[in-house]
């Protein structure tokens, strides 16, 4: 008898059996770490079978154990490290031990911290032109990764919305292009693992938060593209989403805690009211509604609120800064995550990486709306932000009422004049992304009614006002989506990224002599821009429009440059005196991207319709 309660002590002392680290550990995120970080505490995600069972320890000179915590599912383990200043790269090894007999691990996981590399992050700002590609449509580098055996989603490139191949290898080859043309940053749409059943190319809806989707390519591809493209002066700009994501990612299969997904993980679609984050009357119910809300089944809503997944996505974002060198992140549906979290990500990265430059997407229209995110705003309700900028569609709008919408008071440029009057709603109103078109909207070209004269000026507009100009690839040859505004179609595939195609918008084989003329203006538009110092950072005075024209002035200590933009079928005749507490009397005028010295005779500038006139003062 007394032998037999032996046996069964012992049978309660080690019911967790000895095994070894890969028979129950299938998953750590982040998959290594580099020493001497501006973070010094690190969480180490990690998944297995019944994980939650054991304590952990580590044996590496620098690194300690701050604490180990477990969600509600019993297979996850989330291990907190204080990493030292000073700590020597190497192999850290992760003991799982037995709580009932800590002295002998019963597995061992190796977890790897680099060195960690000597660069500077520079972000991107007024001196920067970005082009925005969407991955999967711009050219195919590699076609032997277009199909993945395993993965859910084969290419089907006559599908406006199915996968196309488009990769990195593919942006990598045409990085002389978008140099030439005169870019200095990209902003790639998300790259990261969507392993869903369809409409996977566009990237919003991920599956694994460190690994590039293999039908792009990997991370180490990635991370090449990174470093040739800072070779030729190109920054990198991510684009990242905290809100959601994919619905097959494995989390669904097994929440790391019950909140983990909001509205206990069933599908309950968000109202879009963005306006009930400030209305000071807003329902409480009405509130949750909006931020909790998926945005669709395929993209279950995350919790923010829970302090693990929050760690978690901070953690992610600094460890893509950091492996990449990125210079910004785009930041896709801002408001829609938790705002306090939201504001805790912007804080948090921005004191890790105060070089870095962060842009949040607000689709309003609405100016107070927008100036509620951005970093230095006195909120009435105490709301505080640490982020940088934002996307100005209010700006985008009203450009675009000005080109079709006639106006029968002053002038039809009055509604742009008066949207950037608003600009004193913004702590720094230059450090917002300005664009005449993005990937969720019709092309440019398509919205001003494939009309080049007006989609010229706002070429000429959106690389000269204030603020961060972005371009979407194939807008310079005049790329169009008429009478089809899904989102596939406006994704279209650049000419010439895939073998056998017709036209070749990189070469300009087959383009039509409109296209190839728009093309050569943007080049010389964009790479005039980086020159200027004036547009990069100047000080902005615009008049109140009259007629057909309006006009405006960029200028610093070394230099001024004059706007002119005439939307009319008539010469505008200007009284440049009206300018003078700009021009001081000055008269010498040269068109910037032609070298065309402009006559002002007897104080008047006859300005020719459709004219989009960037003017040098001397």
């Amino acid at each position: 008898m007394q032998a037999l309660r032996i046996l069964s002590a012992l049978a309660v002392l080690f019911s967790v059996q000895p095994v070894h680290s890969q028979d129950f550990v299938d998953r750590i995120d982040p998959p290594f770490w580099w020493t001497d970080m501006p973070v010094e505490r690190l969480q180490v995600m990690v998944h297995g079978d019944s994980l939650a069972q054991y304590d952990v320890r580590v044996d590496h000179p620098g690194v300690t154990v701050h604490k180990v915590l477990s969600g509600d599912s019993p297979n996850y383990r989330f291990i907190y490290l204080d990493i030292a200043p000073g700590t020597a790269p190497g192999k850290v090894t992760l003991e799982w031990v037995n709580p009932a007999r800590s002295e002998r691990p019963v597995g061992k996981t190796n977890f790897k911290l680099h060195g960690r590399a000597k660069r500077k992050i520079k972000g991107y700002d007024g001196s920067d032109a970005i082009c925005l590609i969407t991955p999967d449509r711009f050219a195919n580098g590699d076609p032997d990764n277009d199909a993945i055996e395993g993965m859910r989603e084969a290419p089907q490139r006559a599908d406006d919305h199915g996968r196309h191949g488009g990769d990195l290898a593919g942006i990598s080859d045409h990085l002389d292009y978008l140099s030439d043309m005169g870019y200095t940053a990209i902003w790639l749409n998300p790259l990261l693992e969507n392993d869903q059943p369809q409409w996977s190319y566009h990237g919003y809806a991920t599956t694994d938060y460190y690994q590039v989707d293999r039908r792009f390519g990997t991370n180490e591809a990635y991370r090449d593209l990174a470093e040739a493209a800072r070779s030729k002066g190109v920054k990198l700009i991510m684009d990242m989403i905290m809100n959601h994501c994919g619905s097959e990612h494995p989390w669904m299969e097994d929440l790391p805690t019950d909140d983990w997904i909001n509205n206990g993980g069933e599908f309950t679609p968000t109202t879009h009211r963005r306006t009930t984050l400030r209305d000071p009357y807003v329902a409480k119910s009405d509130y949750f509604d909006f931020t909790d809300g998926w945005f669709v089944k395929e993209m279950p809503d995350l919790n923010q609120r829970e302090p693990l997944l929050a760690d978690f996505l901070i953690q992610n974002t600094i460890w893509w800064i950091e492996y990449l060198g990125l210079s910004g992140i785009r930041m896709d549906t801002y408001p829609y995550a938790d705002a306090k979290f939201m504001s805790h990500w912007t804080c948090e990265v921005r004191k890790a990486y105060p070089g870095l430059n962060i842009c949040g997407e607000e689709w309003s229209l609405n100016p107070a709306v927008l100036a509620y995110w951005q970093a230095g705003k006195d909120n009435s309700n105490g709301y505080t932000s640490c982020l940088p900028g934002l996307l100005d569609f209010p700006l985008h709008h009203a450009f675009m009422q000005c080109m079709t919408e006639e106006e029968t008071w002053h002038s039809n440029w009055v509604r742009l004049y008066e949207m950037l009057g608003n600009d004193f709603l913004y702590p720094d109103p230059f450090n917002h992304v300005i664009f005449p078109d993005n990937h969720d909207m019709s092309r440019v070209h398509t919205q001003l009614g494939d009309d080049v004269r007006k989609t010229r000026l706002a070429m000429a507009f959106f690389a000269t006002t204030r603020g961060i100009p972005q371009f979407y690839y194939g807008t310079e040859i005049l790329m169009s989506n008429t009478g089809d505004d899904s989102h596939g179609n406006i994704r279209s595939d650049f000419p010439g990224g895939w073998v056998g195609d017709a036209t070749n918008g990189f070469s300009g084989d087959g383009l039509s002599q409109e296209s190839l003329d728009f093309q050569d203006f943007t080049r010389r538009l964009l790479n005039w821009r980086q020159t200027s110092t004036a547009v990069h950072s100047g000080k902005l005075a615009h008049y109140v429009p009259e007629g057909g024209a309006y006009v405006y002035f960029r200028r610093d200590a070394a230099s001024t440059v004059m706007v002119v933009l005439n939307q009319s079928d008539t010469t505008e005749a200007l009284d440049v005196k009206r300018f003078d507490a700009v021009l001081r009397g000055r008269r010498n005028l040269t068109d910037a991207l032609t070298g065309e010295t402009i006559n002002v005779e007897e104080d008047t500038l006859r300005v020719p319709g459709w004219q989009a006139w960037i003017l040098e003062v001397e």
